[in-house]
């Protein structure tokens, strides 16, 4: 999504742009949260599901990886059942999936690493070593839908059993989650996030729009 996409939208896009989107993520719980809500926008409007996400929280325990990987068909016909929800049962299954897969990542971080509560956050940074990404072009509103580094991250999850992850769904997380930076010129938000967390710039490549 574009950066001033938000601003033609609602109060609570336009919070969302200016608290949320682009901040970097460490914490495995919300980085759970910012792909399950990726997972639910899939052929929706993302709006939509901002405005369900206190619903979305109820239905997923907060996003408790642990909690959500250890979900019954009980749990997924309580979830299709609650008032509010997306009634997509293929997604809702998929973000069960997706969490026992994160907790996946999880173990093999602890065991690599010697410990933490925060490996697939440790993970995913691992693709741009740590530093958000600020592509050179994307200011001016050329923004992709994917490009090579969601690319990358996507085939990677996939191989590990991910669903609902393909380029186009990671890119848009990656930006949410503060691993590409593309907030517009103009927008204090950008500079902002350039002057108080590791940044490095990049030459656009393997763009798809």
């Amino acid at each position: 999504m574009s950066c001033w996409e938000w601003f033609t939208t609602g109060e609570l896009e336009r919070t969302y742009h200016d608290e949320e989107w682009g901040t970097p993520v460490h914490e495995d719980r919300r980085m759970f949260e910012h792909l399950s809500m990726e997972v639910m926008q899939c052929g929706l409007s993302f709006n939509l599901v901002l405005h369900r996400r206190q619903v979305l929280r109820e239905c997923f325990d907060g996003f408790d990886p642990a909690t959500v990987a250890a979900y019954t068909d009980e749990d997924v016909a309580r979830i299709m059942a609650t008032d509010g929800m997306i009634r997509a049962e293929r997604k809702i299954r998929a973000i069960i999936g997706n969490a026992q897969r994160f907790r996946e990542i999880q173990d093999e971080q602890r065991q690599r690493t010697g410990g933490g509560h925060d490996g697939f956050s440790h993970y995913l940074w691992s693709f741009t070593d740590g530093k958000t990404v600020v592509y050179q072009g994307h200011e001016d509103g050329r923004v992709p839908v994917s490009n090579r580094l969601s690319k990358k991250v996507s085939k990677d999850l996939k191989r590990r059993g991910f669903a609902y992850v393909g380029p186009v769904v990671m890119y848009s997380h990656l930006q949410a989650c503060g691993i590409i930076n593309d907030h517009a010129v103009g927008c204090p938000r950008r500079q902002y996030l350039i002057d108080h967390y590791p940044t490095v710039v990049r030459r656009r490549y393997g763009e798809k729009f």
